[in-house]
């Protein structure tokens, strides 16, 4: 019992010995700093804005933006990708056009998503699908080149359909590799929706960040970078658990 709890304990040493480092040096050698703030300092913050309904609204709203623009670019990346990977005359006719599109930094499409969308959710959704959708195509395209030749010949031998080798034959084999794509572009999706609001949208846990840094409040600022890291290990942990679960059911490892 003690080894299992003490192996559950190991991971959260280094980041307990950092917050501790950090408690002491901003109470002792920046004590008087007001740009820093003990880590006990912004727990209380937190406690705050989440008694005033702050931390919950602002949560809501990034994650809504995050979530609908991943899921955009994960069904159109997907799909795109199937079709790429799975034809080779597509896969070079579209090269040129992909390696144009893929470098551009998601921010710099900010001004024009402000020009189409103004300010709110559509705007940081589009963004988020852009910056979401290339890593998902160039994942999923590569996951479906890598099916088994001899599958899709013995979808051929049963002369299936496209759409019926894709559904039956493609997708299953494939699908370990769509849940690598899936958490890339989860991991991706929360970045830059937090940019975006940091960037140019009045809404969300950056514009807060924005906030709390131009009121001075440094504490409360350290707060919500503490609870967008907490934010995203959960969402990782709920994609990892979601991945296992689907092996498991496929027949898998755990």
């Amino acid at each position: 019992m003690l080894a299992t709890l003490l192996r559950w304990l190991r991971p959260f040493v280094f980041p307990a010995i950092l917050i501790g480092a950090f408690e002491l040096y901003t109470r002792r050698v920046a004590a008087y700093s007001d740009t820093l703030a003990p880590p006990s300092a912004a727990v209380r913050a937190f406690v705050d804005a989440l008694f005033q309904g702050d931390i919950l609204s602002a949560t809501g709203f990034t994650l809504m933006s995050a979530g609908i623009g991943l899921a955009l670019a994960f069904v159109a990346g997907a799909g795109l990708g199937i079709v790429l990977g799975l034809s080779p005359r597509a896969a070079r006719m579209s090269f040129f056009s992909i390696e144009v599109f893929r470098p551009i930094p998601s921010v710099a499409l900010i001004p024009l998503a402000m020009l189409v969308f103004g300010f709110g959710v559509s705007m940081e959704v589009s963004v988020v699908a852009f910056a979401t959708f290339w890593p998902i195509l160039i994942l999923t395209q590569a996951a479906a080149r890598q099916v088994e030749p001899i599958l899709l010949e013995v979808s051929q031998a049963l002369q299936l359909s496209y759409f019926q080798q894709v559904w039956k034959i493609t997708l299953p084999s494939m699908l370990p590799r769509l849940f690598v794509a899936l958490r890339q572009g989860v991991a991706i999706a929360l970045v830059v929706a937090v940019t975006v609001e940091i960037v140019a949208n009045p809404h969300g846990m950056g514009y807060a960040i924005m906030i709390a840094q131009q009121s001075m409040e440094p504490a409360l600022m350290l707060a919500w970078l503490f609870w967008i890291g907490i934010v995203g290990y959960a969402i990782n942990e709920l994609a990892l658990l979601l991945q296992r679960r689907m092996s498991q059911r496929m027949g898998g490892r755990p």
